[in-house]
């Protein structure tokens, strides 16, 4: 790897996307961000480690399960599972709560080691857009991991983004198919997701108060399946995580 930074479009085959004028400037070795390891640098050899396992166009493992909904162009926006070439155990690699004493190295690695499919709908209209969108949909709900087998339109690719303050995700591809298996989904996502008279915000509270993991609720308050029927949309993942976080944090301060 000597000689080689993220910098390198030679290694990548595509030009990194400078979001930071510090790190610019660093470029990784003077430490100016002031944390002891550069982050860019984490995520370019955890990039360097993933890349024989995206050298294909189809895809097979377990997702943790885990889902992502683009926001650029919406309401035109891309959406698909994040699944590893590998099979098993793989929830901590979307589950935020275990993370805990984890190092920044560790938990790169875990989210380059996820690979997104992407498949475009209209965010607002999505009902019949396909399988692929049910399938997505369940896999948000679904409480362990399954077998998700993806197939490409090209080889996964991706940016060595320049910018630590978003969250590392691993290469991506357009699908051209998607199969899953079937798993048991999170009983109170479940119940939202058959009770379409109750609102969103009804829904993360209640799902929450019951013991529902936060991120579990971001997922599937992302994907459609909470709140009234009519008003149901796909939401993108940022977008989620804001929202639920919001709803949670004005019903502590209610309380």
């Amino acid at each position: 790897m000597s000689g080689v930074s993220f910098f390198s479009e030679d290694f990548t085959g595509e030009k990194p996307v400078v979001k930071n004028g510090l790190c610019v400037i660093c470029r990784g070795t003077k430490m100016m961000c002031g944390k002891e390891r550069c982050p860019l640098m984490i995520k370019f050899y955890s990039r360097s480690r993933s890349m024989p396992l995206t050298d294909m166009k189809d895809l097979a493992g377990s997702s943790p399960p885990a889902v992502f909904v683009g926001r650029y162009g919406y309401p035109k926006v891309d959406i698909g599972p994040l699944l590893p070439g590998e099979f098993g155990d793989t929830s901590i690699m979307d589950k935020p709560e275990r993370w805990v004493g984890k190092s920044i190295d560790d938990i790169v690695d875990m989210r380059y080691r996820l690979v997104r499919g992407k498949y475009r709908i209209d965010a607002t209209d999505f009902k019949k857009a396909g399988k692929i969108v049910t399938d997505v949909q369940e896999l948000a709900l679904t409480e362990k991991p399954v077998s998700v087998e993806a197939n490409f339109r090209e080889r996964p690719h991706g940016r060595i983004v320049l910018d630590d303050d978003i969250q590392p995700f691993g290469p991506a591809a357009r699908m051209e198919g998607l199969r899953k298996s079937n798993g048991r989904w999170e009983h109170n996502l479940e119940k939202n997701y058959y009770d379409t008279d109750l609102t969103a915000t009804k829904g993360v509270i209640e799902a929450y108060r019951n013991g529902t993991l936060i991120s579990e609720i971001q997922k599937a308050f992302s994907v459609g399946t909470m709140g009234i029927d009519k008003n149901r949309r796909f939401v993108p993942t940022r977008w989620s995580i804001t929202a639920v976080d919001d709803i949670i944090g004005k019903d502590y301060l209610k309380r």
